[in-house]
């Protein structure tokens, strides 16, 4: 990641130290006191060029030192459809722009909006987005490690500044390890590599990491993540890793939070093949692990007072071969549930299951817990809401909390936006076991995208398969439980993840302890 430089306004835009200075804003009249030297050259090149409030655009001027300046415009902003991402995705253009005309030292200057409280900062983490660099190409061609030397931030509020690059640097921190899990190709990131990288990465922090990789204890602790894990298990590489990560922050704890991610390191759908050319991109299954990963390197970098966090990784290849669990299969659970296997390619609920019950189990002892399951579950996901947004739906206690809201209206303000979804009965009778063999069926024959209500129902699945079920509204010990698709938010493919949920959660639960510091 780039050294990021924050610039407090007596060092203003002349600073020579930087060789391309980027303006976001959706207008010039906007840059005022030491940026007012800006208005005349953008307006000036504004009278020459149609696309000005369109298109990013580079103008040679005296008016700063480097003698480039790059106006990334957002476009209105006053529209019914017009929300924050703009601003990250005019700096994310703006820093690409800039890269392109030979910049290795570009100065950001950092928005403020009275409209959009947190601009600033969605802009900087646009910024961010744009300089990183796939740990493939870190590890194998060092001397393309980096996009940019560093990443100056100029703002004329120095205190919004200095609070806004510190929140920046540990989300940013998180989502490069998000997208270093998430992105990465399936051997690169198989899941001993994985815990390898996970371990390394929480050296000396404040975060205990827990990795288990012993098959007998895999077989008897998580029953049904062993089941797909059978074809891969006879290739060491590939064997699975159930991965714990556990924070806890300083005082008393107040809140618990324990989240579960999907980690298929690669899906080629089992011996329900996936075919017809629609097996590749599936090395990013393993994206909700990763965000699991990524918002506990936020975590170790911010250092939230009062939370207790607890994250597990289902890491596992779901692979093809002799060995592979079928179609027919009945599976018993580790709450006990017996599970016939609908699909081998619905392996993600199946994965996240017993871990999500072990979840449930510690919950029932801890202060306020709340449970989360992340995943790039369905197609249908993206069918329903399109490619840009994540999905969360919670169960009775999460809903009495609003919990989806909550992080629907966090995800709004940071530029990291959900789609609430609902839980309904059909769901369940959906995956009541279909005669007296079994008590669940997994899935249909269908894909997803194929399958009425198919990104509600897994949650269904998942509560009924771990015992959720038992701590539901009308339990004595109810336990809120949401279930997030990020199938659509992951990012595209080919090219960069997201790093998706990872910014809405921290703004939901974590920023507001940090301003209490």
């Amino acid at each position: 990641m780039a050294r990021v430089t924050p610039l407090v306004p007596n060092l203003d835009v002349q600073d020579d130290q930087f060789d391309g200075v980027i303006v976001v804003t959706d207008t010039v009249d906007k840059l005022t006191g030491n940026l007012q030297c800006l208005q005349r050259p953008l307006k000036e090149y504004g009278e020459v060029d149609s696309a000005f409030n369109r298109e990013v655009v580079i103008v040679k001027t005296d008016a700063v030192p480097s003698k480039r300046l790059i106006y990334a415009p957002t476009g209105p902003l006053n529209r019914d459809f017009d929300d924050v991402r703009r601003f990250g995705d005019a700096a994310q253009k703006g820093i690409k722009r800039a890269l392109q005309a030979g910049c290795k030292k570009p100065l950001l200057v950092r928005p403020i909006d009275e409209s959009f409280q947190f601009a600033g900062s969605v802009a900087t983490l646009g910024a961010l987005h744009a300089l990183y660099v796939p740990i493939e190409i870190r590890d194998d061609l060092p001397e393309k490690a980096s996009k940019a030397e560093k990443l100056g931030i100029w703002c004329n509020d120095e205190a919004r500044v200095k609070n806004g690059i510190a929140v920046a640097t540990a989300l940013e921190a998180g989502r490069v390890a998000a997208r270093d899990i998430g992105g990465s190709d399936p051997e690169k990131m198989a899941a001993p590599n994985v815990a390898a990288y996970i371990q390394n990465i929480f050296k000396d922090t404040a975060v205990k990491v827990e990795v288990i990789s012993d098959l007998a204890t895999i077989e008897k602790e998580f029953p049904v993540l062993a089941a797909v894990n059978r074809a891969a298990s006879v290739v060491e590489r590939h064997r699975a890793r159930v991965i714990f990560l556990e924070y806890e922050g300083e005082g008393p704890i107040d809140t618990t939070l324990f989240f579960v991610g999907k980690g298929i390191t690669y899906d080629t759908g089992g011996l329900d093949i996936k075919a017809g050319g629609i097996m590749a991109g599936m090395h990013r299954d393993k994206c909700g692990a990763a965000a699991v990963a990524g918002f506990f390197k936020m975590l170790s970098l911010a250092k939230p007072k009062g939370l207790k966090v607890v994250g597990g990784l289902a890491m596992v290849r779901n692979s093809v071969g002799p060995e592979g669990y079928v179609s027919d299969e009945i599976i018993t659970s580790r709450a006990g549930v017996r599970i016939r296997v609908g699909n081998t390619d619905a392996e993600g609920r199946m994965v996240m299951t017993d871990v999500l019950c072990r979840m449930k189990e510690r919950a029932l002892e801890a202060v306020n817990p709340q449970l989360f399951t992340i995943a790039t579950l369905t197609g249908h996901a993206i069918k329903s809401m399109g490619p840009n947004y994540s999905i969360i739906m919670d169960n009775g206690p999460a809903r009495k909390l609003n919990t989806a809201q909550k992080v629907q209206a966090a995800g709004d303000i940071m530029g990291d936006p959900f789609e609430i979804s609902t839980i309904r009965r059909d769901d369940y009778d959906f995956h009541r076991g279909k005669s007296e063999y079994e008590d669940l069926l997994s899935s249909n024959n269908e894909p997803s995208s194929r399958t009425n209500r198919g990104h509600q129902s897994p949650s269904a699945f998942m509560i009924m398969a771990s015992g959720l079920d038992k701590h539901g509204i009308d339990s004595e010990k109810p336990l809120p439980y949401s279930h997030m698709d990020i199938a659509g938010s992951s990012g595209p493919f080919p090219g960069i993840p997201t790093g998706a949920p990872i910014v809405a959660l921290a703004t939901h639960f974590v920023l507001n302890r940090l301003q209490q510091k």
